[in-house]
């Protein structure tokens, strides 16, 4: 990914505690807010054995990861073109062996990213749901991780959970909290004061607010229809929200993103999982 040229790749990953709270929707959305912003954006489908990116963009995938840790192609050959120019790396569906990579499959992608040398601004790792060793992996591998909840107990339950797993084995201790599908700001931002609070008391932590998602009725008929909302209702309240978000990222300072994807790929080699 220009590696040769020292690009800044920013790598983020989306990750929640449970399914059904949104995540691959907002990261979706965020990919084509990013490239409203004239940014280069690639999606990288981690939930390696359900795929779900593609389904939710309506993109027709020839070959999937399954494909590449075969050897029967390389990177270049499954990335399709999403919406508004966004890059896709689809997962495989149904394949349960790619739920827990080998050492060998760790090895086969990190060779074919650093082979990759189209031009990236940012690198969205969706991630799949709750604690498994393939969230902790692609979660360390990447510069930033953003955790979605929800208001639903559950919801914050089970972040807390991941959070808690990322900083006692791995000692990660920066997440940015996005809280999605919320009548509100204040409903919002008591998601946040209390994973908060609970991360403050028992981990000795503190987690940065994004920002939130309110509910929207529109975004269920983007579902339907397999746009992305921010491209197809981009005056809708829940997509000005996520194109609030996308403008906070990428005007914060990146004193903390350190470099180019070859970041990424050491991320890869020492996530130990």
């Amino acid at each position: 990914m220009d590696i040769a040229e020292g690009r800044t790749v920013r790598t983020i990953a989306v990750a929640s505690g449970k399914g059904g709270v949104g995540k691959t929707n907002i990261t979706a959305n965020l990919a084509i807010a990013f490239s409203r912003l004239n940014k280069k954006v690639l999606v990288f489908d981690a939930d390696l054995g359900l795929s779900n990116i593609d389904v939710v963009l309506n993109l027709a995938t020839k070959y999937n990861i399954r494909h590449l840790f075969k050897g029967e192609k390389n990177l270049k050959d499954l990335i399709v073109e999403g919406p508004m120019g966004i890059k896709v790396l689809p997962a495989s569906s149904g394949i349960q062996e790619l739920t827990e990579l080998d050492e060998f499959q760790r090895l086969r992608l990190i060779e074919e990213f650093e082979a990759y040398d189209e031009a990236v601004d940012y690198l969205l790792i969706d991630t799949s749901s709750g604690i498994s060793t393939n969230v902790a992996f692609f979660c360390m591998a990447a510069q930033e991780i953003i955790i979605v909840t929800s208001a639903e107990p559950t919801a914050m339950t089970d972040a807390y959970a991941l959070i808690k797993v990322l900083f006692t084995k791995y000692q990660e201790k920066s997440f940015k909290v996005l809280v999605n599908n919320v009548r509100d700001a204040n409903e919002a931002t008591d998601v946040y004061r209390r994973l908060s609070t609970a991360a403050e008391k028992f981990l000795s932590i503190s987690l940065d607010y994004l920002g939130y998602v309110p509910y929207d009725g529109l975004l269920q008929k983007a579902v339907r229809q397999q746009r992305a909302l921010v491209e197809i209702y981009p005056e809708s309240e829940a997509a000005k929200s996520i194109m609030q978000i996308a403008e906070r990222l990428s005007c914060e300072n990146n004193k903390n993103v350190k470099g180019t994807l070859q970041f990424f790929l050491g991320g890869l080699l020492k996530a130990k999982c």
